[in-house]
């Protein structure tokens, strides 16, 4: 497996693995299927473990905490702090940054992964009630108590992160990143490589849309969360096949899935990017892995740039009041 450096510090696997659909995010999860996709992930080298409290209002963390418990050595854990559960959907999800919440909700999750130290601890979205200098300098405190080992965030402005770094080193950003949703390449992306953190693209797979597997809208399961985003509604959905299936062409020339080449442009630039495509299924899981393999040319780089463009996607990747929580 090949490895990547967060921070400069922080040793994970090139590709982490997301477990936030093994908790019904994305319609129905089977936990025994879950768990044999963690032990099949980390015997194929995948070190990198992603989580969150809210996923499953803790569930998603207790189900890690089964299928880690007799491997903890084999893996880096993730995970975030700061949101109610997200099930809540297309409405506004509390935030919650304030220091006493901070030391409560680490304790929390460390119960339910039932481990001594978090390797990676982020605050899952900005909040704007509480100076970002009070959150960071109570997650310093985590680390220096030897329960968290490294510090991140989520979905921070330029400006946010800054501040954050000035009080204690951030060592990896995540936020969504993928072939339809390349808003941190204005500002954001540079701002990491400026002071040298690390980052993590979420939804590389831009919420599975850019595997060419969701063609109707039918396709996604009642209870999916993705049937109240604006990308995957009315004509944005249509939209957005014609992008994908451009990415399905170019991605049979190289002989490899459109999740493939999705997973290999985001590999491609940079080394200190580490996408975490989130997959319940080994299949998936090995098909991901397969990205790994390829290489892209400057030329064929520069294809997927006209055919792709940054800000083709049709439609926010949010309901309006979940994008007014992002790049604070």
């Amino acid at each position: 497996m090949q490895t990547r450096k967060l921070g400069g510090e922080l040793v994970v696997s090139a590709l982490g693995l997301g477990c936030m659909g093994m908790s019904g995010v994305y319609g129905v999860a089977d936990e025994a299927e879950s768990i044999e996709t963690i032990h099949q992930a980390i015997d194929l080298g995948v070190t990198f473990l992603d989580t969150a409290d809210a996923y499953g209002s803790g569930h998603n963390e207790t189900l890690i905490g089964k299928a880690i418990k007799d491997r903890r050595d084999k893996v880096i854990i993730a995970t975030k702090f700061g949101l109610s559960d997200i099930s809540t959907g297309g409405y506004t999800i509390p935030v919650n940054g304030r220091p006493e919440y901070v030391r409560s909700a680490c304790d929390a999750s460390l119960q339910r992964l039932g481990v001594d130290t978090i390797d990676l601890y982020y605050q899952h979205r900005v909040d704007p009630t509480t100076p970002i200098e009070d959150t960071i300098g109570t997650m310093a405190e985590l680390v220096q108590a030897g329960k968290v080992r490294f510090l991140g965030l989520s979905e921070a402005s330029g400006a946010t992160i800054r501040r954050a770094h000035a009080v204690s080193p951030i060592s990896a950003l995540q936020s969504e990143y993928s072939l339809w949703s390349r808003d941190v390449e204005d500002e954001i992306l540079a701002t990491c490589r400026e002071l040298k953190i690390g980052f993590v693209p979420w939804s590389p797979l831009g919420r599975g849309f850019l595997t060419g597997e969701i063609k109707t809208f039918e396709d996604l399961a009642p209870n999916d969360w993705r049937r109240m985003s604006p990308r995957f509604q009315g004509e944005n959905f249509g939209r957005n096949l014609d992008l994908v299936s451009q990415v399905r062409e170019l991605a049979h020339t190289k002989n490899c899935t459109p999740a493939q080449l999705a997973i290999a442009w985001l590999l491609a630039q940079g080394e200190d990017l580490v996408p975490i495509p989130g997959t319940k299924r080994v299949s998936y899981l090995l098909e991901n892995l397969g990205a790994l393999e390829i290489e892209l040319t400057a030329d064929e780089l520069d294809l997927i740039d006209t055919i792709v463009p940054k800000g083709s996607a049709a439609g926010d990747r949010y309901p309006t009041a979940l994008m007014q929580m992002v790049n604070l």
